[in-house]
């Protein structure tokens, strides 16, 4: 039995001839592996869900090759030297930034719900690239977040 998404996705790449990518922002593997499969050839993929450089070798692995980043938002030399990284196979340079950033980063991100999308907004102002706040219910952090 299919799921829901797969046959509203089968749908609408039979009767929408201008729906031509697909952006992930979930993270469910399985569902996008079953979309890759049966409509493969119908769709470009990117992958977009929270921290997406902590899946992306699972990305990779299905056939999605590209993915957004909301760390490039703030760290663009990190991403891009990553993703290249990624792109290469250079597996010791992927899995050491995954543990020092990726993984911090994705723990913090998880502290409140909302986090994910409020600190790429914060780290955006402290570099001088606000990009305005996040829309209800959330709400912009306005103390120090603890990390411990």
């Amino acid at each position: 039995m299919l799921s829901y998404w797969l046959r509203i996705f089968l749908e609408l790449a039979d009767t929408c001839s201008n729906f031509i990518r697909l952006k992930d922002g979930t993270g469910n593997m399985q569902d996008l592996n079953d979309i890759l499969k049966i409509i493969r050839d119908r769709l470009i993929y990117i992958g977009g869900a929270p921290a997406t450089e902590i899946i992306s070798e699972a990305y990779l692995c299905i056939g999605v090759n590209t993915y957004s980043s909301a760390v490039f938002n703030f760290l663009p030399d990190l991403a891009i030297h990553f993703y290249k990284s990624l792109r290469a196979g250079h597996q010791e340079v992927v899995q050491q930034i995954i543990k020092e950033f990726y993984i911090p980063f994705i723990q913090l991100s998880a502290k409140k719900k909302g986090y994910a999308v409020c600190l790429v907004k914060v780290e955006t102002r402290l570099i001088g690239r606000g990009i305005g706040n996040v829309r209800p219910p959330f709400v912009m952090p306005n103390h120090m977040i603890e990390i411990s």
